[in-house]
């Protein structure tokens, strides 16, 4: 088998142990982010650098929930050069907490927060802060990693600790999935292409909520298909209370 068969086997044995195991998480999730529309709350989604990726995955996305508003902040993002930097201040206490206080958010609103290990000081911040303020908090993260490292926050807790909803990726432990003979560090990470299927199937599932209730989902079309660009501006126009990042 190849490396390349290997890592698609691997992929696929984990998104099945996901979709399976994590299906009831899945389920609250959705209807969170459905109850969330239904009544006017507002949903983020944050992630460090490359968590990060799946926030952004997530906003401003053909099929995508309208009313996802990305959370960005400076050194969050791998814009930073070197980017060693930017894996420092994912450290920093008080940081995430900063940044979410900087956020129009408010009680009964969602967070959605990706970290693989959950053990750096912004997304904990980040999190606490968010249940203090009565906001419901979807946490991604891989429990193989999370449960066998050390938290780097003062109070010793790990992101999965804050979460109101805990859905597992059940990726390997550090992320990488593949094993050369004789080669110490492995290859290829499953926690972006998982994430994004995780998340992409829990918008999806918000959405179909909604329709059944006799609700139109807000969903944005391709800006590349005809008609697509005066859909999208006519759904951004119908959620603009609930979107900040047009502003």
């Amino acid at each position: 088998m190849s490396v390349i068969q290997e890592y698609y086997a691997r992929l696929s044995e984990i998104m099945a142990e996901v979709f399976e195991t994590e299906a009831d998480n899945l389920e609250k999730a959705a209807q969170m982010l459905a109850i969330a529309n239904e009544e006017g709350h507002s949903i983020f989604g944050f992630g460090c650098n490359h968590a990060g990726l799946i926030t952004l995955e997530l906003f401003y996305r053909t099929g995508g929930m309208v009313t996802v508003n990305p959370i960005r902040a400076p050194g969050m993002m791998l814009e930073l050069s070197p980017p060693t930097m930017t894996s420092e201040m994912e450290r920093i206490p008080g940081y995430g907490r900063i940044i979410l206080n900087n956020e129009p958010c408010k009680a009964g609103d969602i967070l959605i927060i990706h970290s693989v290990s959950g053990r750096n000081a912004v997304t904990i911040d980040m999190a606490e802060c968010a249940r203090e303020k009565g906001m419901t908090v979807i946490v991604v993260t891989n429990m193989n990693t999370a449960t066998s490292v050390t938290s780097r926050h003062p109070s010793g807790k790990m992101l999965h600790d804050f979460a109101s909803i805990l859905i597992d990726n059940h990726g390997d432990h550090g992320d990488a999935t593949i094993q050369l003979d004789g080669f110490e560090q492995k290859l290829a990470s499953s926690s972006t292409v998982v994430g994004a299927a995780i998340l992409n199937a829990v918008t999806a599932r918000a959405s179909e909520i909604l329709w059944e209730k006799g609700i139109k989902p807000p969903v944005f079309m391709s800006g590349n298909i005809d008609g697509g660009d005066a859909y999208n501006k006519a759904v951004i126009a119908e959620h603009k209370d609930n979107i900040f990042y047009m502003k």
